[in-house]
Parts: structure tokens; C-alpha cells; sequence
């Protein structure tokens, strides 16, 4: 009975929420973006305390408890609503939802162009759905600005870039045709967005109480905010005095400094070094027997979307489908938007300096997402839940953690990669201390700029586009760090209960999927 009710609950999830099963490899979700109405949105809202008072009375298990996770952390967000606060609840979902079914290619190209079609006709009623939604007393100025940036690549993206998905001159005439009318929507709604940016007076601030409750009851860490910003504090502390001996004077950060004179001098050039450096770490894993790698898997080494160097400024990963065969995944290395200027372009390549690649590699690559994400769907299909429903605390915090896996096995083999390294892991224990700063009224933006260009080795223009992600998107930042040391924890209690080797410690809990952490530990050590 409880299988049924579970599996009762994802395919009430899928119905409700159909980009994302379309990326969890559901066919039958292809070809619609959903409903974006108010109506809708309430509508779930109410289904989904429904489906909490459902599964709250069944025998305790992990995927039980890993439904009521997500059920929670939707009703705790309940008091501050993404469709009523950031249009990029909208924007966001149709570009992904666009480009990822051709990265994926499950369907043969006639029906991948059938569906995509059917999709970019749905994109205006999105946009007005959006505009009728999106309420200024709770929407930020500084999120619909984030947001807006995004939205003004949309006409390139629609008309140039996604045609040039398709293989033959009829699909491209196809795709264009669809395009153009989602495109018109799209200049629209950047126009609405530049309106909504002056008259929005909301707060992007989450509040420790709500930021408390969903550390608590969706990433169920067992304590608030807090003690998370002071476990970022203490790590902190920890990782400087750390830099400060590896540099060998107090001034770590000249020394970091100077490290990034030391970079790839094209975006073109950078991207060729992260491909090698890919395959090195690869290497590696097989090298000290680390994990089980899944047959057929491949990592695309590939630049960033446009329309997605628009809002981040790192690099980032799109894994395969789970429920499906596939185990190809794109690494995107954060290429800088069109019309960057030279000091742009030179910023960015500082931040991706040969100290700073192969840590970069290991984390989005080898045996961070990528390994992850294909071993993930190289799992049977006896817990759909488990691949479907992922927190970043576990998937960054695992991929964080690989980072010092591969230093424990040498990787890192100049000084320059090893302070690279470590500095890349203060930089995360940075974002445990600001991001619950700001979300909890002890710091603005501008003052958590400051704090990571006088902190961490950010140049401004990337700290202040990480800050923007921080307001938009909070909780998430701290992740990293947070997942990374409870799976060091969790390492520890399983070697020292003698219960497996360290690849099978690391092929069980990055098999169980991207669980909260306190389910992941259960699934480790063997307790359900």
C-alpha cells in the first residue's frame, strides 16, 4: 500500500509540475510547460497539505520521508510564493525547458520538434500568466532585475540558437516559425519587468524563521540558521589559517592574486583546458579505485547557455534524464554574455585560473555531478523517488566533497592547484556566512559584496553577480560546505563500523540519489 501511495504521489507531482518530469526522462510530459495560473498554483497549494495529511500516517521510510520533505519545504514556502515574488519562476522554466529535451534527445526529431512547437506556443499565455501573478508589494526590485537580464536574451535564444537544435532546413523553419511569437511575448514582458522593477517594493529577504524551517523540515539538518552561519564562521577561520600557511605570509590573498595572472587566455582556450583537465580527474577515479564508473557515460565539456550567462557567473552541470537509459551530461564552463567588455572577458578568465581549474573539474565533472548524475541513473528502478527529488545539499555538498577526495589521493599537484583548492572551499564557507546574513537582516547587498572582494578571491563583478544569486535564491549557497562536511561525518561513522570500503561507501551514498542528509546517512549505514 505504501508503494502505491508513493507511487500515487509522483505521478500527482509529474501532472503538476511537467518541465521537471520531462527532465526526469518522462515521455508523456514533452510537450506542455503546465499551468501557470493563479488558480493552478493555489490549487496545488491545497493538494499538496493533502498529500502531506496522506503519507504523514504511513510506516516510516526513507522515500516516505523523502516525499514529506519536499511536501513540507512547498508548504513552508507557502508564506513567501516564488510565483508571486520572481518572474524567473517563469523565464527560467521555459528556457531549460526548451533547450534540455534537445541536450537529451529522448524523443525521435520529428516528435522533439512536434513538442518543442507545442511548448514555445505556450510561452505567451506563461508571460501574461506571469504579469497577472507577479504582485510588487512582494516582488524585490533587485530579483526582477536578475530576472530581467535573463529575459532580454530571449529573442536570441528563441530565434537564433534554439533553431540551430534542429538538423534539417524544414525543422529550422519550423522551430523559427513557433519562435517568433514567443519572442514578441518575451520583449513584451521585458518591458512589463522594467515597469515592475520601479514599482516593486518587496523584500527579497527570507527571515531566519522561514530560512530556520527549511533547513529543519525539507533539508532536515536537525538546526536553523544559526548554527549554520556559525558552522560558516568556524570553517572559515579554519580554511584561512590554512591559506595562510600555504601561502606563507598573512596576505593570502596576494598570493591568489598573482596565482590568476596565470589563466587561459581565451574563452575558447578555457574551455579546451577544462576539457583536459575533465579527463584527468576522470582518470583519477579509475587510477585509486574511487567509485564505480556506469557504462556508456560521457561528460560534454560544452560553453554556457546565453540566456544562462546572463544570471550566473560560474560554471554549472546538466545531468541526464534518471528515469531513462541515458548517462550523458553537459558541463558548462561559464563563457561571458554577448557584449561583455574586455575588462569583463578579463575578470572572468582571472576567476577560472589554472589554480582554479582542476578543483572546478572535479566538482562539476569527476566524481562530483557528472559521476554522480550518471551513477544516479545507472540505479534500478525500484526508488523512482530517490532519483527524481534532489536537494543541493547533498548534490553540492557531494560534489564539494569530491573536491577534497581528489586532494586525498594527490590530484593537486602544484602548490598553486592546492591553494586553489582550499581556497575554493573558503569561498564556500564565505557563502554559509553571508547568505545567512542577508536572508537574516544582518547584512545588504552591498556590504556582502564587499565581504566577498575583501574575503574571498572574487573579483567584484563576480561578487556581485553571486551576491544577486544569494538574494534571489537562499539557502542554496550554503550547501556546499554544509553537505560536504555531514558527508565527511557519514564517511566516518560507516569506515569505522567496518561496514564496506571507501568506493563502496561512495558508490551506496551517491547511489541513493541527492537525499536531505539525514535520510542519505540512514541509506548509508544501512539503517532503512
Amino acid at each position: 500500500m505504501t508503494t502505491d501511495t508513493l507511487t500515487s504521489f509522483l505521478s500527482w507531482y509529474f501532472d503538476r509540475n511537467p518541465v521537471r518530469a520531462a527532465h526526469a526522462g518522462s515521455l508523456d510530459h514533452c510537450s506542455t510547460f503546465g499551468d501557470f495560473s493563479a488558480a493552478a498554483f493555489e490549487q496545488q497549494a491545497r493538494e499538496n497539505g493533502e498529500w502531506i495529511a496522506r503519507l504523514e500516517p504511513l510506516p516510516r521510510s526513507v522515500d516516505g520521508d523523502l516525499a514529506l520533505s519536499v511536501l513540507r519545504g512547498s508548504a513552508a514556502m507557502e508564506s513567501s510564493p516564488g510565483w508571486r515574488r520572481d518572474p524567473s519562476e517563469y523565464s527560467g522554466i521555459v528556457f531549460f525547458g526548451l533547450l534540455a529535451p534537445f541536450l537529451h534527445r529522448l524523443l525521435p526529431e520529428a516528435g522533439l520538434i512536434g513538442a518543442t512547437v507545442a511548448k514555445l506556443r505556450e510561452v505567451p499565455s506563461i508571460l501574461a500568466a506571469a504579469e497577472a501573478n507577479l504582485d510588487p508589494a512582494l516582488a524585490s526590485p533587485l530579483v526582477v532585475r536578475r530576472a530581467l537580464d535573463q529575459v532580454r536574451t530571449a529573442r536570441a535564444f528563441l530565434l537564433e540558437s534554439l533553431p540551430r537544435e534542429a538538423s534539417t532546413p524544414e525543422f529550422r523553419a519550423d522551430l523559427a516559425e513557433a519562435a517568433g511569437p514567443a519572442a514578441d511575448a518575451f520583449d513584451r514582458h521585458a518591458t512589463y519587468l522594467e515597469d515592475l522593477a520601479v514599482r516593486a517594493t518587496g523584500d527579497w529577504r527570507m527571515g531566519e524563521k522561514l530560512y530556520s524551517t527549511l533547513l529543519q523540515d525539507k533539508e532536515m539538518l536537525g538546526y536553523g540558521s544559526p548554527e549554520l552561519h556559525q558552522r560558516g564562521q568556524d570553517a572559515y577561520a579554519e580554511l584561512e589559517a590554512e591559506l595562510v600557511e600555504l601561502a606563507g605570509s598573512p596576505d593570502w590573498r596576494a598570493a591568489i592574486t598573482a596565482l590568476q595572472d596565470d589563466h587561459p587566455p581565451t574563452m575558447e582556450a578555457m574551455l579546451a583546458e577544462y576539457e583536459a583537465e575533465t579527463a584527468r580527474a576522470r582518470a583519477a577515479l579509475v587510477e585509486h579505485d574511487l567509485v564505480t564508473l556506469p557504462e556508456e557515460e560521457e561528460c560534454h565539456v560544452v560553453p554556457a547557455p546565453a540566456f544562462h550567462r546572463a544570471v550566473t557567473a560560474v560554471a554549472s552541470y546538466l545531468g541526464p534524464p534518471p528515469l531513462t537509459s541515458r548517462r550523458t551530461g553537459y558541463f558548462f564552463v561559464p563563457f561571458t554574455p554577448e557584449g561583455a567588455s574586455d575588462e569583463q572577458v578579463s575578470q572572468r578568465l582571472r576567476t577560472n585560473s589554472r589554480s582554479q581549474l582542476p578543483t572546478v573539474s572535479v566538482h562539476e565533472a569527476y566524481p562530483g555531478h557528472h559521476w554522480h548524475g550518471a551513477w544516479v541513473a545507472a540505479q534500478g528502478p525500484a526508488h523512482p523517488l530517490r532519483k527524481v527529488f534532489r536537494t543541493s545539499y547533498f548534490s553540492e555538498g557531494w560534489a564539494l566533497y569530491s573536491e577534497k577526495l581528489l586532494r586525498e589521493v594527490g590530484f593537486y599537484t602544484t602548490p598553486g592547484a592546492v591553494m586553489g583548492h582550499v581556497q575554493a572551499r573558503l569561498f564556500r564557507a564565505a557563502r554559509m556566512i553571508v547568505d545567512t546574513a542577508l536572508h537574516c537582516g544582518d547584512m545588504t547587498p552591498e556590504e556582502a559584496e564587499a565581504f566577498m572582494v575583501a574575503r574571498t578571491a572574487l573579483t567584484p563583478a563576480t561578487a556581485t553577480s553571486e551576491v544577486k544569486r544569494y538574494c534571489a535564491w537562499p539557502t542554496q549557497a550554503p550547501s556546499y560546505l554544509t553537505g560536504a562536511l555531514e558527508i565527511d561525518l557519514i564517511r566516518d561513522e560507516y569506515l569505522n563500523a567496518d561496514l564496506g570500503s571507501l568506493r563502496e561507501f561512495h558508490d551506496r551514498i551517491a547511489g541513493s540519489g541527492a537525499l536531505p542528509l539525514g535520510l542519505a546517512r540512514r541509506v548509508a549505514l544501512g539503517e532503512d
